[in-house]
């Protein structure tokens, strides 16, 4: 017999239904919060800057240890480099990171708060540490990127990716971003990872981070610079920035330094991560998705199959009940 359809009662059919979209959506739901990978937020261009096409390319080594520096690509003989570009002079200049080494001084020094949101630093609360700070401090060189290029600006599509390859030093680096006194720490570089570490800065970007040292010394720091071009090429290049820590660490000495750079195979390894770390600066979502789309369906199909198998089951009991009853109760 139909089951009769009363005032505030679905049909079972449509109850079914409902019950069936509402488990999909309750799926989506917790697949979405539970399974979304970690992401790093685009850095935010605040900091206004231009860079001319004619700024030279200066030979020579040159000690930075205040001022204003970036690190980013530029085109040298129509060649993708990865140079620092040196605003600490009246009139900038771009140098090639051999050549330059950036001295962080003992003003440099702070104290790692005690406070749970900077455990990522992996320096126990209370020690001091060296930090070349987002915000400029006069005595401290003052180190971010640059994607401000002329040229760069015009060949590349939408921006680069910025990859730690290593790190050698006597102690650990981090760098990290903090929008305001209260917003959380967003950690980007950190020593003590063993993979490479990718991320992404849009085109026209300038931005500066902290850059954390847990310890005095000379500090090679193997960087990459990958970008997608409009004509349809891959352009990348390594480099390696150059830190005198503290004082007392000799310049010869971080001069005379050298360590191996990973090249391609550290370079191809970040951009196998990039859509993963880049997702919230534009980076495609459409594969993550599509994945959460086809488990819900995949389970709206089985939760289908099984409440049909059920009605079914529930059809063959009772027609053979019915087929069991005394004539007289037919």
């Amino acid at each position: 017999m139909e089951e009769p359809v009363t005032a505030g009662r679905l049909p079972g059919r449509t109850r079914t239904t409902t019950a069936v979209l509402r488990c999909t959506l309750a799926t989506l739901i917790v697949l979405a919060t539970t399974q979304t990978p970690a992401r790093a937020e685009q850095p935010t261009p605040g900091l206004g800057q231009s860079i001319a096409a004619d700024q030279p390319l200066a030979t020579g080594r040159a000690e930075l240890a205040t001022g204003h520096v970036d690190v980013g690509p530029r085109y040298v003989d129509n060649r993708w480099t990865l140079l620092i570009h040196d605003g600490t002079q009246a009139r900038p200049v771009w140098r090639d990171p051999d050549e330059a080494l950036l001295r962080v001084s003992d003003a440099a020094l702070q104290t790692v708060p005690d406070d749970p949101a900077y455990a990522f630093l992996g320096v126990d609360a209370g020690k001091r540490v060296y930090v070349v700070p987002q915000v400029q401090n006069p005595d401290v060189v003052w180190l971010g990127w640059n994607t401000q290029d002329p040229r760069v600006m015009q060949t590349i599509d939408r921006g680069v990716t910025l990859t730690l390859l290593g790190v050698r030093g006597p102690g650990s680096l981090t760098t990290y971003l903090q929008s305001g006194n209260f917003a959380p720490p967003q950690p980007l570089w950190r020593s003590t990872e063993p993979k490479a570490q990718p991320f992404w800065a849009e085109v026209n970007t300038h931005t500066h981070a902290n850059w954390v040292f847990s310890a005095p010394g000379v500090y090679l720091v193997a960087v990459g610079v990958s970008a997608d071009l409009i004509n349809g090429e891959t352009v990348s290049a390594t480099g390696t920035l150059r830190f005198a820590v503290g004082d007392a660490t000799s310049a010869d000495e971080a001069y005379a330094a050298t360590a191996d750079t990973p090249a391609a195979a550290g370079q191809a390894a970040a951009d196998k991560e990039r859509t993963t770390v880049t997702e919230s600066a534009g980076g495609s979502t459409s594969l993550p998705l599509a994945a959460l789309v086809g488990a819900a369906a995949v389970l709206a199909v089985g939760l289908i199959l099984l409440l049909l198998r059920g009605r079914r089951a529930k059809q063959r009991a009772e027609k053979e009940r019915a087929a069991a009853l005394p004539e007289v109760q037919r």
